[in-house]
């Protein structure tokens, strides 16, 4: 890592501290609706973030070969490296949107793929298991305008979530409108998109987290209620292992790589230093876990015990 790396990643760690330490305002909005009976399902995994009800709900995955064209990773000798001690040569990356009830809210952290890329459309499905019809959902927060993440807002030309607002930075929502690839999804967006500032509280619980590199309003979300935390990693870091590993590879993804490097190291220096719970939206299925710090650098510990 260069002292320029080290240097942003400092700042950037710096305002992740600042931010993960605000404390959440009182509630002031209305009540929504109440969500019926979850039933059991091996693509929802309820667990709790203080008084919050959450559940990780599979979408799908995704599964790239380790070449130019498929994988975003420009140097594949490394990862091929780095996916050897897994024993699988292939890249995968889950899709697991995250659903939170409390504040009197039912808010949804991106809405997956829509069954594109692939991926099998499971949301609709798992927020059914979760006990929650779509139209019951209050909010939905994008991490950032890539298909993997707002691909289900849209299903049939309507909006599959129409009573909920649709929030996402300023950034990012300028930068949708100006994405060709986006043009049928923005006039059916238009009227339900909320925008706000880097570091804005969304819901009493809920604070926006600026992410820098990956796209040019690309969030987190941290969730606090009582004395935990969890922090929704976006597209920061994409795989539990090349990521974390070697958050130094450049990924062709990301719009400006040496800001999401430095951004992948702050995560990964504060993650470790809090313990920080964290979840990784394409991290194996539920995508929550914790960074620790190993001889030479971070690996990803996942949660395997369930809450009650």
């Amino acid at each position: 890592m260069t002292t320029q790396f080290k240097l942003a990643a400092a700042l950037i760690l710096s305002g992740l501290i600042v931010a993960g330490c605000q404390k959440p305002a009182e509630r002031t909005d209305a009540p929504a609706a109440a969500a019926t009976q979850p039933t059991a399902s091996a693509d929802v995994h309820p667990f709790t973030i203080g008084a919050l009800q959450a559940a990780a709900l599979k979408d799908g995955d995704i599964v790239l070969e380790n070449v130019a064209g498929q994988s975003p990773w420009v140097d594949n000798a490394g990862v091929a490296e780095v996916l050897r001690r897994t024993g699988d040569p292939k890249i995968h990356l889950s899709i697991q949107p995250l659903l939170i009830r409390g504040d009197d809210k039912i808010v949804l952290i991106d809405t997956g793929a829509g069954g594109a890329m692939g991926t099998a459309n499971k949301l609709p499905a798992s927020l059914a298991a979760a006990g929650v019809q779509p139209g019951q959902v209050t909010d939905i927060l994008i991490s950032h305008g890539h298909g993997d993440h707002l691909g289900g807002l849209v299903q049939n030309g309507a909006l599959a979530f129409p009573n909920a607002a649709i929030r996402m930075s300023t950034a990012e929502w300028t930068a949708v409108q100006a994405d060709a690839e986006l043009a049928t999804l923005v006039p059916v967006m238009t009227p339900k998109v909320q925008t706000f500032e880097p570091g804005a509280e969304i819901t009493p619980s809920i604070t926006a987290v600026a992410l820098q590199g990956h796209t040019p309003g690309h969030t987190g979300y941290e969730i606090v209620s009582g004395d935990d935390r969890l922090l929704y990693l976006g597209d920061a870091l994409h795989s539990s292992v090349i990521s974390v590993e070697r958050p130094d590879f450049v990924n062709g993804w990301d719009n400006d790589s040496d800001a999401a490097v430095a951004t992948r190291f702050a995560l990964l220096g504060r993650g470790a230093t809090q313990s920080l719970r964290t979840y990784g939206v394409h991290f194996p299925f539920p995508g929550l876990g914790t960074f620790r710090r190993q001889a030479d650098g971070f690996v990803w510990v996942p949660e395997t015990a369930a809450q009650p």
